[in-house]
């Protein structure tokens, strides 16, 4: 390549930065480029041949322009269509895919997350189209998978939310404002959090068997609902913080706690308050990128993949 011609560079080879914003706009310029990258993901390897479900064999395809918003690639032996949008999130929206795009790496760029009003600001559109952009990356893409923790897992609850109405030993009322959430979470690991009708050990311990394998060493602080992990094939080890210790040895919660203090203040920081409807995408937001910290181009990609699956 000659000198003239060789790129730019992006981004300092010094920069801690995985995946800067010119290097987004280098991989996709424009609606077009989105727009491929979707076929070629979804249906068609090489971008030009792909299964034809109408001939029941693979065929070749051609991308016609036509006056439709959203373009289809066509077989050229039957007339069939494919549109790489239907049945993702992307479907029947009138939003540009590069602004869908352009979301997605917006809201894995950040450490704390982005509000809405933000996103309408970055995007152009309207505050009612940066609201369910969002609300749907976090629903839809964001999702928390459902591998098991194994080895040594902390256990605690928090409560997220409203001004509390209360208190009973320390913790909110039954008729407080704040919703209860439990949080799991591997030592060096992932982490898992959904929000639970109350702290009771029948609400919680179902959450516990279903995501941390037998044998494993739990450590909880001193809640009573916790009282059944050993019966159910945990290596239980309790940590009292009632008490002022909050580090005993290898016993401790302080990894959990430690995502619990990134949640509470990247909502009261950034989003300001969160609804007891809409807190479980928010804490799906929080634990997609706790769960690819280190892999911020992950992040990004992770989410690409996922919204080649149809809904």
């Amino acid at each position: 390549m000659a000198p003239g011609n060789r790129a730019k560079p992006v981004r300092a080879q010094s920069s801690d930065s995985q995946y800067s914003l010119m290097e987004f706009m280098q991989e996709f310029p424009d609606d077009g480029a989105c727009l491929e990258w979707l076929w070629r993901n979804r249906y068609s390897e090489d971008g030009e041949h792909a299964y034809c479900s109408n001939c029941e064999v693979e065929r070749v395809f051609r991308r016609y322009q036509t006056s439709q918003q959203r373009q289809s690639w066509t077989c050229v032996s039957c007339g069939h269509h494919l549109h790489p949008t239907a049945g993702t999130i992307f479907h029947k929206s009138s939003t540009s895919l590069h602004l869908w795009f352009y979301a997605m790496y917006l809201m894995t760029s950040t450490r704390c997350g982005i509000s809405a009003k933000q996103l309408e600001r970055e995007l152009g559109v309207t505050y009612k189209t940066a609201w369910r952009m969002a609300k749907l990356i976090r629903e839809e893409l964001m999702v928390q998978d459902d591998n098991p923790l194994s080895g040594e897992v902390e256990v605690d609850e928090t409560y997220v939310g409203g001004r509390r109405r209360g208190t009973k030993r320390g913790r909110p009322s039954e008729d407080s404002h704040k919703t209860p959430v439990l949080g799991m979470v591997e030592r060096s690991g992932q982490v898992t959090a959904v929000t639970v009708q109350n702290a009771r050990a029948q609400t919680l311990m179902p959450h516990v068997r279903e995501r941390i394998l037998p044998e494993s060493i739990v450590y909880t602080d001193e809640l009573k609902s916790y009282n059944g992990l050993n019966r159910s094939g945990y290596q239980h080890r309790r940590i009292h913080h009632a008490e002022k210790v909050y580090v005993s040895g290898t016993v401790h919660t302080n990894t959990i706690e430690g995502f619990w203090s990134l949640v509470k203040r990247g909502i009261s920081g950034v989003y300001h308050s969160v609804s007891s409807k809409h807190l479980q995408g928010y804490l799906n937001e929080y634990a997609f990128r706790y769960n690819h910290r280190n892999k911020m181009q992950q992040q990004f990609r992770t989410l690409l993949f996922r919204s080649t699956l149809s809904a």
